[in-house]
């Protein structure tokens, strides 16, 4: 194979990771065009791609016929989804790519139940004997005033931090299960915060694990960070990640490490997550081992442990520049 094309849906902003991808296709000889799909002509990764086209909602009956027909059109081998919402459409109708030759990049249907509601996510930890935030009864609590705060309170179904609330007492619990929709209440954790990047080959099994500590986030998504090679977190990391019934390519996890170094699990997004470029520069090469896999090319990245620890990320905002006709 010397051609492979690669799609990514709900592109949005995330141009380092489509550059990473680019980067990797150069790296293995292989001629690809890049295609990019959004609701929006727009998005800023368009420019980065070499052909973008427009989608509809998610919840649009014509989604799935719409990437179809993309990926019959462009010839597309890989499609890798960047937001949660898609996750599970996808994954429910994965066979339909592989028909016609595309591989989507996502995790089984029961992965994806599992990561979108915190409730499934919290008893899954729970499962697989890891520790997890404490789930709460918000009405036992309001109906006991010995109940200790503060307590953490989230939608259920919610993503990117929207709606994670600190909740000090029980006059804010009240007034924010109000708003929240399907809340859940669970303990408090206090420690340093870690996203960690899985790379999962198509057998489930965990290949490497990067943890990045997230020093300072912004919208729900990590602005600066540092690569730690903490053996603990990576094994840890790897045990969960393996312990999900289907799961494949990045699985990005968030843990806190408490004062007494217990490793305490949170949250799973079985998608690349929106810091992982800092994991891809510090050496983890994801995007080139996934072409691998699929074209069944020798890996040249053998230690998959050989990334750089203590890898500094300072994000900012750029822009691209262009003339109001040249949208697509």
């Amino acid at each position: 194979m010397t051609t492979f094309n690669i799609l990514f849906t709900s592109v949005g902003r995330r141009v380092s990771l489509i550059r990473y991808f680019r980067e990797a296709l150069k790296e293995l000889g292989l001629e690809g065009k890049i295609v990019t799909a959004d609701m929006q002509s727009n998005a800023p990764a368009a420019r980065v791609g070499d052909i973008h086209e427009l989608l509809p909602r998610v919840t649009d009956d014509h989604y799935i016929s719409k990437l179809l027909e993309i990926c019959n059109n462009y010839d597309i081998k890989l499609l890798i989804p960047l937001i949660d919402t898609e996750l599970q459409i996808l994954a429910d109708h994965r066979s339909q790519f592989e028909h016609i030759g595309t591989c989507v990049l996502v995790s089984s249907s029961e992965v994806n139940r599992i990561c979108c509601d915190k409730r499934k996510t919290a008893s899954f930890f729970e499962n697989i004997q890891v520790n997890t935030p404490d789930t709460l009864n918000a009405e036992k609590m309001l109906s006991d005033p010995e109940t200790d705060y503060p307590v953490l309170l989230k939608p259920a179904n919610g993503s990117s931090s929207v709606g994670v609330t600190k909740i000090n007492n029980a006059e804010e619990l009240r007034f924010f299960l109000k708003y929240i929709p399907e809340p859940i209440v669970q303990e408090y954790i206090i420690g340093q915060e870690y996203s960690v990047d899985v790379l999962m080959d198509f057998q489930g099994k965990a290949c490497a694990a990067v943890p990045r500590l997230r020093m300072e986030v912004r919208a729900g998504e990590i602005s600066k960070g540092i690569t730690v090679k903490n053996r603990a977190i990576m094994a840890a990391a790897k045990k969960v990640a393996e312990a999900l019934p289907g799961a494949i390519g990045c699985i990005t996890l968030q843990c806190f490490v408490t004062k007494e170094d217990q490793i305490v699990f949170i949250e799973i997004n079985p998608r690349f997550g929106g810091g992982v470029p800092l994991s891809l520069a510090a050496g983890a090469k994801y995007p080139k081992t996934i072409i691998q896999w699929l074209i069944k090319m020798p890996l040249d990245w053998t230690n998959m442990d050989d990334w750089q620890d203590g890898l500094l990320m300072l994000r900012y905002d750029d822009a691209f520049f262009i003339e109001q006709d040249d949208l697509t």
